[in-house]
């Protein structure tokens, strides 16, 4: 069942056309990873579905509700309701320093979500436990490693029940002895049917785990396909080149 649709999406800052005219979709349960050089506007695409910035044309739309359409944007209320069903995971972990672990999760539960503070609160460590940090609950981001921290994110952005769960190239900012961890907790939740679309350019986890190969170039998509058939035997050029030189 589609979950995901994006229909002509365009994006520009200036005179740079970052996206040019995009549309695909997500199926629910789908792990889609979004290959393509720095610069191709991959993050871009993912922070305009998800509202963190306004595109310029096109349409977006969750399970039937349009976010935006034909360049015009849901009322305020529908925005909202939209939007708290979409949850990001951010390259850098964007923690709150002077929280505590916990309160970082348990914080968008209580004022956004409205849920009382023993829900939140058990939601939390249900999650804390899920990410193998059941015992950092009161620790705060600055005594964690730079892969606890993006669990804990991790844990953060699941708290609000996402129905899709986007990640922009979560393990760009780890060393590759943490990668791991953070490969191994998106691999459980492909397992979990979690729909979920990734950045990447750990291309042996995309083949892995993504049913879909989204490889973007310029502003645009210019090769899809089941991933081991966009991976193993690219048809363009361009995607050789690029795939090439991440396996040197």
């Amino acid at each position: 069942m589609e979950i995901i649709k994006v229909q002509g999406l365009s994006k520009s800052f200036g005179t740079l056309r970052v996206l040019k005219n995009i549309s695909f979709t997500i199926n629910q349960g789908e792990v889609v990873a979004i290959l393509g050089p720095s610069g191709s506007g991959k993050s871009t695409l993912l922070r305009c579905i998800c509202h963190l910035e306004l595109a310029d044309g096109g349409s977006i739309a969750l399970d039937g509700r349009d976010l935006v359409k034909d360049g015009v944007y849901a009322p305020a209320a529908s925005l909202r309701e939209i939007c708290l069903k979409l949850g990001l995971v951010f390259q850098n972990f964007n923690l709150f320093p002077h929280f505590s672990v916990l309160r970082n999760i348990t914080e968008a539960q209580v004022h956004v979500l409205h849920r009382s503070a023993e829900e939140a609160e058990q939601r939390a460590r249900e999650l804390l436990e899920k990410m193998g940090l059941q015992d950092k609950a009161a620790g705060y981001p600055d005594e964690l490693s730079g892969g606890q921290q993006q669990r804990v994110s991790i844990a953060r952005a699941l708290a609000l029940d996402p129905e899709v769960l986007f990640f922009d190239e979560p393990t760009s900012a780890l060393d590759p002895e943490l990668t791991g961890d953070i490969l191994r907790v998106i691999r459980n939740l492909a397992a979990e049917k979690m729909t979920m679309v990734i950045v990447t350019h750990e291309i042996p986890f995309a083949r892995e785990v993504a049913d879909r190969v989204l490889f973007m170039d310029g502003g645009a998509f210019i090769e899809e396909g089941p991933a081991a058939e966009v991976i193993d035997k690219p048809r363009l050029e361009r995607t050789k080149a690029f795939l090439a030189r991440l396996n040197r």
